[in-house]
Parts: C-alpha cells; structure tokens; sequence
C-alpha cells in the first residue's frame, strides 16, 4: 500500500522508530500527502485516510502495541458525529450500579477522561502504556477507520458501537469546533472553501464515505461485532436506544430496573442540555495531544464539544452550491449502499 510504513519499521512502535530508526522514519514522514486543516499541525494522508499529523505517530502506537479484550467496549466515530454525548451514555450504562445519579464522575470529569481516545489520549507521546490493570469491561474510544484498527481488536470478541451523523450536520459542526480550536476563519479559510475539502475527502480522518462505510459494511457482516447507530435516531428516541445499547454491549436492563426507571434517569442525566449545563462542562478545560505553533499543548474549552446537537441546524449554513455539492458527493459516494441519512429533524 502506497502509504504503508516502510517495511523496516513496519512492525515497530512509533517510539522504537524514533529511537533506533529516527532518520528514516522522519523521512518517510515527510514523505506522504499533507494538506490543511483546521487541526493545528494539519493532516497527513496515511493508510488511505487524511490523519492530524500530530496524531500520527500516536496511531501507530495504538496499531502496534495494543492487546484487545473479549470484553472490551470501543466506540467508534468521525469527529463531530456525538461522541462526547455517546461516552456519557454508555459510561452510565456501564456503571450504573457503581454510581449514583448524585455521585457520577460525569458531574466532575469530561466525558473524555472516562473514556479516552487511543489516538489522542492511551498512546499520546509515543506512549506505550500499561492497560493491563485496567477493570473490565475497559471503555475507549476511538476516530480511527474500521480498516486501519489494530488486529487485535477485530480478531477479538469485542464491541464496536459505531455512531454516525448526517453529514450536513457533521459538517457544520467540524467547521465550528475548527473556529473554538484555533479561528479557522482568521487563517484564510471560508465556509464554501470548508464544504469543499469535506467534499474531496481531505479533512480530519476522512474521507467521509470510506470511515462510514467501513464501518457500515462490518455491522452487516458481523452484527454481533458492530452496531452501528445514528445521530438522528439516538436524538428522537433515546430510551429505546439506550436498551439497545445496553443489550448491545451485555449490559442489559432488567425487568426491575425497567420497572423503577433507570433508563429514564440516566437519560435525563445524560441528556444534552443537561450535560451542557454541568460546571464541569460549562468551564473546564481538556488537552488532548494537540500541540500549537508555539510547541505547548492546547487546551481545548470543554464548553467547545457542546454546542446545539441540533438536527437540521446545516439550512442555516448552507448556500444552494454547498448544498448541490455535497449533495453530488453524497449521491456518487453511497449510491452503491442501503445506507440513508436524516437530514431534518422529524
């Protein structure tokens, strides 16, 4: 593959790279597509998929070096998609008979910290930590394509919950995160111009079509491996998803727990507006592996993962161009699947 490492450091982690082959590697680093982004250090196309390069070697390290359990719990996305919003539900889901409503650590930590990205958080500077002692089940997350998954993980019996969001609304979300992290619109790029690269593939772990359908197609083979789940149907029936989830992931509500309302208190607890209003997540701040041009870490404003949720929320964005544009994009891409989205709120 064209964008494969090269096979001498092919089966190394990023940190043995770095160490015994640090020439080569920064060589065959510099030698693959870049293009922009609102991502600081911009992305790199690697494996077929458009990576932040600060992320790079940090994929690579997860790739390598990490040992799924049977009773390991992923959830899987584009960025943007409802991530932070999935992590608090399935945490809850999880651990409902640890915590109470009162005393979840939902009210004091970010969703990210309960459940980390690999590519961002487990394998950040070329780290290769000790999971070992982690309790079971162990709850991570990941932005990485089915395809570039570490073998392990799909040799293995875990669960992958894959959520999906239109892309007129995934859109409108990057490009306002993208203003949070770093004033996009300061650095020369225009919203047309945003549709644009979204529409190219050329954004943060897209293309778009091929992380979708990727997954897409893994949940129709393998249903009891993959769920996949959309945006649109967790917003307009949260109870009956939760149910499924919990089925999904072996942590089933019992006929008593159906009884007392412990589907619906935790989606209350977790339900966006109330998630948006917790201390935590109206001034707290989170860094992930993200370095700016002065070489220091970012902190990302926890308020920036929560904005409307809103479904619909793009007619307010696009002009009749975009939207024939990513119209095109999205007839010629998903012609050949049963795949559907919903674009307005019903």
């Amino acid at each position: 593959m064209e964008n494969s490492l090269c096979p001498s450091v092919a089966n190394l982690s990023s940190s043995l790279v770095l160490e015994e082959h640090g020439q080569e590697f920064k060589e065959w680093l510099a030698s693959l597509p870049k293009a922009k982004s609102f991502s600081p250090s911009g992305i790199t196309l690697y494996q077929d998929f458009w990576c932040p390069t600060r992320l790079l070697q940090n994929v690579i390290s997860f790739q390598n070096h990490f040992h799924a359990h049977d009773h390991d719990i992923i959830l899987a996305s584009k960025p943007k998609s409802g991530t932070t919003w999935l992590k608090a539900i399935i945490f809850s889901i999880v651990n409902r008979t640890q915590f109470t409503l009162t005393n979840t650590p939902l009210l004091t930590k970010v969703s990210h910290e309960l459940v980390p990205f690999f590519e961002a958080e487990v394998y950040r500077n070329n780290a290769i930590p000790d999971l070992t002692t982690m309790s079971s089940p162990r709850l991570f997350s990941t932005h990485v394509p089915y395809a570039s998954l570490p073998k392990s993980i799909k040799e293995s019996k875990c669960r992958i919950i894959y959520l999906c969001r239109n892309p007129f609304d995934t859109l409108v979300s990057l490009w306002q995160f993208g203003s949070h992290l770093c004033d996009i619109r300061s650095s020369g790029w225009t919203f047309e111009e945003f549709v644009e690269r979204f529409c190219e593939g050329k954004e943060v772990f897209g293309p778009f079509w091929s992380h979708v359908l990727g997954y897409w197609k893994e949940s129709i083979e393998n249903p009891n491996k993959v769920l996949f789940l959309k945006y649109e149907d967790l917003k307009e029936d949260i109870i009956h998803q939760m149910k499924r989830l919990a089925e999904f992931i072996g942590f089933p509500f019992s006929p008593d727990e159906l009884k007392q309302g412990v589907v619906e208190d935790i989606s209350k607890l977790c339900s966006l507006n109330v998630l948006k209003d917790l201390e935590v997540n109206k001034n707290g701040k989170h860094s992930f592996s993200d370095v700016n041009k002065n070489g220091k870490h970012n902190f990302v404003p926890n308020k920036s993962f929560y904005r409307k949720g809103e479904v619909g929320d793009w007619v307010n964005h696009f002009s009749p161009s975009m939207l024939e544009r990513l119209n095109k994009m999205i007839e010629g891409k998903f012609k050949d699947s049963s795949l559907n989205f919903k674009y307005l709120a019903s």
